[in-house]
């Protein structure tokens, strides 16, 4: 029998238990997929060049938010053309929307026993 590791993040494993749950759903609906990256097309640079000075400014104006955070991250991944450094961008993507899901969780109570809205 096979043990599945522990992560280190507090409720990340619970977390990425409902991502394997969706992406079963997924297989199962649309079987393995191979597409295009379809990514660095015209202006997708100045998009996350745009979205990275906008986080930035809502930082220094005390009001950035979680979309904020997770726009600057999906056009900075749709800005890169290279495979190696488009993968690391959407692990961040996948970071930060699992922090919000977190997030998300710690202030309602019903989302920390169901897991959260779906």
């Amino acid at each position: 029998m096979t043990t599945q590791p522990t992560l280190a993040t507090p409720g990340l494993d619970r977390h990425m238990a409902e991502v394997d749950a969706e992406r079963q759903r997924q297989l199962a609906r649309f079987g393995d997929q191979h597409h295009p990256d379809g990514t660095a097309i015209t202006e997708d640079r100045e998009r996350a060049d745009r979205a990275r000075h906008l986080c930035d400014s809502m930082t220094r104006l005390g009001l950035l938010t979680w979309r904020d955070i997770l726009h600057e991250e999906v056009q900075e991944a749709f800005a890169e053309s290279d495979p190696t450094l488009l993968r690391t961008e959407l692990v961040q993507v996948a970071a930060v929307a699992l922090a919000w899901i977190s997030d998300l969780d710690s202030r309602t109570p019903a989302g920390a026993e169901t897991g959260g809205a779906r």
